[in-house]
């Protein structure tokens, strides 16, 4: 089964920032898209930003756009979320996902197959 660990998550003051990182390993399909979810205290898990499997392709939510970005390297089986200007209403465990195929949306929680146990982040003065 795929693995997959997220890393950089911690406490940030307002305005600043983070990078999030998901390492994959174990046994794998030669493609994977990959996405980055959030869950908010109190809230459902929510799309943040994805991307396709050759790179060529991004997604962001219209809350993180602008200031977040997503990118990938295939060679090392990483993908990073760099998340700027960070707000309160970024605080949430931050979830990496993959998908050996997208079927419909890359927004979609269900088209991924494999998922991380999350890391925390909390942006407060």
């Amino acid at each position: 089964q795929v693995q997959l660990v997220e890393s950089g998550g911690g406490l940030v003051q307002p305005g600043g920032s983070l990078r999030l990182s998901c390492a994959r390993s174990g046994r794998t399909f030669s493609r994977y898209a990959m996405g980055w979810f959030r869950r908010a205290p109190g809230k459902e898990r929510e799309f943040v930003a994805a991307i396709s499997w050759s790179g060529g392709n991004t997604y962001y939510s219209d809350s993180v756009k602008g200031r977040f970005t997503i990118s990938r390297d295939n060679a090392k089986n990483t993908v990073n979320l760099q998340m700027n200007s960070l707000k309160p209403e970024d605080t949430a465990v931050y979830y990496c996902a993959a998908a050996a195929a997208i079927y419909n949306d890359y927004t979609r929680p269900i088209e991924y197959n494999y998922w991380g146990q999350g890391t925390q982040v909390a942006v407060s003065s």
